[in-house]
């Protein structure tokens, strides 16, 4: 096609594309669904191939209309992608209702598409790299042991004062100025050094509910993270107050031969070992993400283009879901993951950017190295996940799909198989993993600045949000 095509910046990443298609190749399309039409169309009084053209012209103008529309932007759009260098992070935004095809004259149709960033490649071989370790001591055992069997504990109301590790049933209202911002009703909250919102955090939150009893009023002023979904709110001071309805202490079984029977271990001296594999997971993710973050800040150093907002946007529940699915994969509660998923998104904005860098310089390093996502590769994840969940594969496969996660999934195995083509060539140094230390944020999957539901595909089941 003989197109005239003009393209403007007018932002980070977006151009605005203007295509014009000349009056000869309009008619030229139009006159190839005439002729397939004559050929085709049943007509009343005519046999099925000898209808007139103008008679195809007057009875079938709207459908052909519409198809030579159709066929007019399919063969332009094509044109585009090849005799330009826009590289489109999505499809362009038409909106096709409001195209008109015009009976006489050439045809200009614009829009607005978002492109990827421009940049040199930064060098990603011979990195220098600190790398965590440590081994893992009977005293850590212990302690992951414990964590682990408050999962099978029951919670047991008490008349004494609440006490750091105790579970307090409340009542949450939030102020701001005179006005009530949220009302969260009989919610169970772990007493823990920091209580953590979606969008807020206090500090000292053990040493606040400390001596707590039923019918006890408990109040504060915290502030709203500068992350936050409500802006106007952004390090504004918001009045907090919890009204404790009950206390509840957990009670946890013995590690006894009826509660190993229970969690399928034939012995302690097994369980302890299945814990200690655990452990050795989690300190390999840990280990995989310090290196991970030395990676990607190094390659992403002297990345200082920017973002359109629109675009961030669109990432940020992404950015989410990857971090989830990647915690999932290691082995982490649900309750440790609203801990963690709840300081992400206080943090989401600014993360999502820096991920967005990350995303385009490790698919530039992918495409640079020939990497490819396999079926195989999707296979393996999936039946990881599921044997993690006690799920048949095949369902968890049409969950991802149902979902659109497994674009989320195909890019991390993408991303992660170019991390590794850096670290295969980085130069290590190891250093000290900090020994672990207890647990001490407390999740609450809500806003304080808003109402809020639980957070997307955390999936939190009933009796882990318990104990």
């Amino acid at each position: 096609m003989n197109l005239s095509i003009d393209i403007q910046d007018i932002g980070p990443c977006k151009k605005h594309v203007r295509i014009g298609v000349p009056r000869t190749e309009i008619d030229a399309i139009y006159g190839v669904l005439v002729e397939d039409y004559s050929g085709k169309a049943e007509v009343p009084g005519f046999r099925v191939g000898h209808v007139p053209a103008d008679l195809v012209k007057r009875r079938f103008k709207s459908e052909l209309s519409e198809q030579v529309k159709q066929r007019v932007l399919m063969a332009s759009l094509e044109q585009l992608g090849e005799d330009s260098d826009l590289d489109p992070i999505n499809e362009p935004n038409l909106d096709l209702d409001s195209i008109i095809l015009p009976e006489e004259g050439d045809f200009e149709y614009e829009f607005d598409v978002e492109v990827r960033p421009e940049f040199a490649l930064p060098e990603y071989k011979n990195l220098e790299i600190e790398r965590p370790s440590r081994e893992i001591s009977d005293e850590d055992v212990d302690a992951y042991v414990a964590q682990f069997v408050e999962q099978y504990g029951k919670l047991i109301p008490v008349e004494s004062p609440a006490q750091p590790g105790d579970f307090v049933t409340v009542d949450v209202k939030t102020t701001h100025g005179g006005r009530t911002l949220t009302e969260i009703k009989d919610v169970s909250i772990r007493v823990r050094k920091r209580l953590r919102f979606q969008d807020a955090e206090i500090d000292g939150f053990d040493t606040l509910m400390a001596g707590a009893k039923a019918g006890d009023i408990v109040e504060t002023d915290i502030p709203v993270s500068m992350e936050a979904n409500a802006i106007e709110m952004r390090g504004e001071s918001v009045h907090i107050v919890f009204h404790v309805l009950d206390v509840k202490r957990m009670e946890t079984p013995e590690t006894n031969e009826e509660f190993l029977e229970r969690i399928g271990s034939d012995s302690l001296e097994e369980f302890r070992e299945q814990i200690q594999l655990m452990m050795e997971r989690q300190i390999r993710y840990e280990q995989r993400q310090a290196c991970r973050r030395q990676v990607l800040e190094q390659v992403t150093d002297s990345a200082d283009w920017d973002l359109p907002e629109d675009l961030v946007a669109k990432q940020v529940e992404n950015a989410l879901r990857r971090e989830i699915l990647e915690m999932r994969q290691a082995g982490f509660t649900s309750r440790e993951i609203i801990a963690r998923e709840n300081d992400l998104r206080q943090r989401s904005l600014s993360m999502t950017r820096q991920n967005l860098k990350e995303h385009f310089v490790l698919d530039r390093i992918a495409e640079e190295e020939n990497v490819a996502v396999t079926e195989e590769d999707l296979n393996a994840e999936i039946t990881i996940m599921a044997l993690q969940r006690g799920e048949n594969p095949r369902r968890v496969r049409a969950r991802l799909f149902k979902s659109g996660m497994i674009e989320n999934l195909e890019a991390q195995v993408r991303e992660r198989k170019a991390v590794d083509i850096i670290l295969d060539h980085a130069k290590f140094k190891d250093v000290e993993m900090p020994a672990p230390v207890e647990v001490e944020v407390e999740g609450l999957n809500r806003s304080i600045c808003q109402a809020s539901a639980v957070g997307a595909d955390t999936e939190v089941d009933d009796d882990e949000s318990e104990g």
